[in-house]
């Protein structure tokens, strides 16, 4: 059961929603302190292994309306892409902040059960480490590149065999700007290897920014809409550069679209092969 309310594949934050005292003098920290307490209570459950599908995706709704209530009004369109598929799939998108691992399962896990690929420390990492090893999330280490790429396309394979839908970001870390050159195949390939097909999602979510020491904990910035963005699913044939150059390109055109700048730097060769940084959350 979809947890948001969508008008013809679209939700928008209803009218109202911004809190009035602490939200209009912080939105962080009327952000933050609603945060952490659905992430530990979300955390009790994992440890228990009560965390359903369900619940997680009623997590992450609470996470949206805790944004929403600080002040930051959100726009996910191209729903009907997703309700449209009948099997596994890989959402491939960019990577610009925490805000959309925590709010992209409440858009998808209702749909069809989801997953992440992720940096193994969160599986290790206090109070995260439950939520993570409850969702059966493909962990790797960001510092061998080859074994990681042989995990991603193992578990990989394994979880959209199991009729998961998977959520890449072929970026491989989280970016405010957004750099074609790292925007690798990996996801590409992987449905290529399985079969299923890759829906292209762009994402401007840096109204969550980057914390200087810790990335999760930054600046709640409300004049920065959060904008997601589902494209037609697309079928990888041959190699799948044509997939891969159409999931570019309904990235940066978004991008371009909602004005944030594009850096077409020149990939290097380990990019050109998809055994870049590997993508996590």
């Amino acid at each position: 059961m979809e947890l948001l309310e969508y008008d013809n594949g679209v939700y928008r934050t209803p009218a109202g929603s911004r809190g009035w005292f602490l939200a209009r003098i912080s939105p962080t920290a009327a952000f933050f302190w609603r945060y952490f307490l659905i992430i530990f209570k979300a955390a009790r459950v994992a440890k228990r292994g009560e965390l359903t599908g369900q619940k997680w995706a009623e997590a992450s709704r609470d996470v949206l309306h805790a944004l929403e209530v600080a002040g930051v009004e959100a726009e996910i369109t191209g729903v009907e892409h997703l309700r449209s598929l009948e099997g596994p799939f890989i959402v491939a998108a960019n990577h610009m902040s925490t805000l959309e691992t925590m709010v992209l399962p409440v858009v998808i896990q209702p749909l069809r059960k989801t997953t992440f690929v992720v940096k193994k420390s969160l599986t290790t990492m206090p109070v995260f480490k439950y939520i993570m090893n409850s969702r059966d999330a493909i962990a790797v280490s960001q510092t061998n590149p080859r074994e990681d790429l042989k995990t991603m396309l193992t578990e990989g394979l394994d979880r959209l065999q199991r009729d998961f839908a998977l959520i890449v970001f072929p970026q491989g870390t989280r970016r405010l700007e957004f750099h074609s050159a790292h925007f690798n195949s990996i996801a590409v390939k992987l449905a290529s290897r399985a079969g299923v097909p890759v829906v292209p999602c762009a994402i401007a979510s840096d109204a969550w920014g980057l914390g200087k020491w810790v990335p999760e904990l930054a600046k709640i910035d409300p004049r920065k809409k959060l904008r997601i963005a589902f494209d037609a699913p697309l079928a990888v044939t041959g190699r799948g550069e044509a997939a891969q150059q159409q999931t570019l390109e309904y990235i940066t055109g978004k991008l371009r679209e909602w004005g944030y700048a594009i850096v077409d730097d020149e990939p290097s060769s380990a990019s050109k092969k998809g055994a870049d940084t590997l993508p996590t959350t």
